[in-house]
């Protein structure tokens, strides 16, 4: 006899919420608190919900999932999340890379003529006049993790990279660490920019000082972590723990200290951002702040497509909570010698 499927009143009596507040997630609304929203899509993975199916005339289109450069673990959480939601929704979902500067009127005019719905855009940097084609294209957007702040109102979605900044600094900081450097990506990138926020305040809480030659932005990319890892590790008095604002950059960082004959955690404590798969396949496993990435990439979908009905967005910006999981890249401080 099959399994019996999961209902909304099935993952409601699950997460201890209602039906209503399950509703709500689904399609992606602000007005859930990050705790509560981490409750209820841990009961729907748990449950393996899925949505029924849409109405036919609720399908139509594709929606595009764009990328500005090279896909890598990262972009693949947010496409599985993206692909999954777009699966339940009978909504066919058109992977690409397009750098910035190909991003042109022609562009978005070439978008709509094919028959997208909405274009979801990952850690993009968007110009106004790329937003104003993308208007006069008649094609919604949302941008998952943006990589700046333009004027205009974006409809974005995110996670609490505050609270997860300063959980990673605490963490450090309650195995003693005290010279604690933080790698983050681009000075620009709104996720970046709270990241180190979280760093900064967990350090001043503590009374440590921030020494600047602790703190650098690279891309995320494993290459920066790699040299920016060597720079800190050079240092006259060279940090006993880093703080690196991805996963891809903190594999970078136990590179460079594999490279001076350093062991991790033994010798240097590295924490990383995002908790791909590979953070559990590295050796040490990796300790590092889990921002839903999949769940990111679904409720994108959902609120672009949200925009392409013509629904109103009550909130521009939605954030899914963050969470510390500790495994072998980090140890106490070793004495001072």
């Amino acid at each position: 006899m099959p399994a019996k499927r999961a209902t909304l009143a099935t993952i409601a009596a699950a997460a201890g919420v209602s039906v209503a507040t399950v509703s709500k997630v689904l399609n992606g609304r602000s007005d859930v608190a990050p705790a509560t929203r981490s409750l209820v899509l841990s009961a729907l993975r748990q449950h393996d919900y899925v949505a029924p199916p849409p109405r036919r005339d609720e399908t139509a289109g594709t929606v595009e999932l764009q990328f500005d450069s090279d896909l890598n673990a990262y972009s693949n959480e947010i496409i599985q999340g993206a692909v999954r939601a777009g699966g339940e929704l009978g909504v066919s979902v058109v992977i690409s890379i397009r750098k910035g500067s190909e991003r042109t009127s022609r562009w978005a005019r070439e978008l709509a003529a094919t028959g997208r719905r909405a274009l979801v855009a990952v850690t993009s940097e968007l110009t106004a006049a790329q937003l104003a084609a993308l208007a006069e294209a008649g094609l919604p957007l949302v941008v998952i993790d943006p990589l700046n702040l333009p004027r205009t109102r974006v409809t974005s979605v995110g996670s609490t990279n505050f609270a997860g900044g300063l959980a990673a600094t605490q963490h450090l900081l309650s195995l003693g660490h005290r010279r604690i450097a933080y790698l983050g990506g681009p000075a620009t990138a709104a996720c970046n920019q709270a990241r180190l926020h979280g760093y900064r305040a967990a350090m001043e809480a503590e009374g440590v000082a921030v020494r600047q030659e602790y703190i650098q932005h690279r891309r995320f990319r494993y290459g920066d972590g790699v040299e920016a890892g060597a720079c800190f590790l050079a240092l006259p008095e060279p940090p006993t723990a880093i703080f690196a604002g991805c996963d891809e950059t903190a594999f970078g960082v136990m590179e460079a200290a594999r490279a001076r004959g350093l062991r991790v955690p033994d010798d240097l404590s590295v924490v990383g951002f995002d908790d791909t798969q590979i953070a559990r396949m590295a050796s040490p496993p990796l300790t590092t702040v889990r921002q839903p990435l999949r769940e990111m990439g679904g409720v994108a979908l959902r609120r672009a497509l949200r925009l392409a009905a013509g629904e109103r967005i009550d909130s521009h910006h939605i954030e899914l909570a963050t969470e510390l999981v500790v495994r072998g890249s980090t140890a106490p401080a070793a004495p001072r010698q």
